[in-house]
């Protein structure tokens, strides 16, 4: 490919993969199969991404193995199986429907559902924002917190590394903001949906293009300083969908040069999983 070919393809890879990402979603929902399609969707995300990594690295440092496959994988099946139990669970049971019903909810009913969800992105990014940020700033949620950053390589299979603890404070933080607001069943499926896409597209080894995306959008150039060791770059970019509490707040950080791909946390993390979950406890 010439280097106009590789320009054009870097900057549409980003948006090309969330757009057809939630237009599998909406044919899912639209056949009632909302949960099946979704991991459907992730997994041939997952796999798109991992054969882009090799292709078109961002650092190519990253592609090299380390000690953390079983880690990661374990951290995920946990944190990703809890948070798709929890809002599937909330979405069958309806609890929106039963707050609205009661009186207990403030949710603007009757909006065109494209409306209602990013209404719904923009209350739960509130919540996952300032859990996110306190995460950093609160020393008791950095010990959770800091197991995710402790990885030294971002890639998409370390997407869903975070310890139980710091995945249920981000949930009652977010999810359970948008449900306590009365949303409908959909809206909680879909920001659930597109947070998880979100996450991987922003984790994800590929040399993307994001440009303007970037005051809109959490994405792989913004997250990547998230990473830092600095703490003055480090301690910034707290989306997890949308970066409009970061520019309001004052954490946007968008450097015109490199990220840096020395990442990772100074203090110690063990190397097996238990030792993970345990350790911060024991601090």
């Amino acid at each position: 490919m010439t280097s106009r070919s590789m320009s054009i393809l870097r900057a549409v890879l980003w948006p090309t993969l969330f757009v057809l990402c939630l237009v599998a979603v909406a044919i899912s929902m639209e056949a009632g199969a909302p949960a099946v399609g979704f991991n459907l969707t992730y997994i041939a995300l997952a796999v798109t991404l991992a054969v882009l990594e090799r292709v078109l690295p961002h650092e190519r440092r990253w592609l090299d193995l380390d000690d953390q496959l079983v880690p990661d994988l374990l951290h995920t099946v946990l944190t990703k199986g809890l948070v798709q139990v929890i809002v599937l669970m909330t979405a069958v049971i309806g609890v929106a429907d039963v707050l609205a019903a009661e009186g207990g909810a403030w949710w603007p009913r009757g909006l065109p559902l494209a409306v209602e969800v990013m209404l719904g992105l923009l209350v739960v990014e509130f919540g996952l924002y300032w859990a996110h940020r306190l995460s950093h700033e609160v020393p008791l949620l950095w010990r959770f917190h800091a197991v995710h950053h402790s990885v030294e390589r971002l890639w998409f299979f370390n997407t869903g590394r975070f310890h139980v603890v710091d995945t249920v404070l981000s949930l009652a933080a977010g999810q359970a903001l948008l449900m306590l607001a009365g949303a409908p069943k959909d809206v909680v499926v879909w920001t659930a949906a597109i947070t998880a896409f979100i996450g991987i597209l922003t984790h994800c080894n590929v040399d993307m293009r994001t440009g303007v995306l970037d005051y809109v959008f959490n994405t792989p150039r913004l997250h990547r300083w998230h990473h830092s060791r600095n703490p003055r770059e480090g301690n910034s970019n707290y989306g997890e969908n949308l970066m409009v509490f970061d520019l309001l707040f004052g954490t946007f950080l968008r450097p015109a040069r490199r990220p840096p791909s020395d990442i990772g946390i100074d203090g110690p993390m063990p190397r097996g999983f238990v030792g993970q979950l345990v350790k911060p406890f024991r601090n």
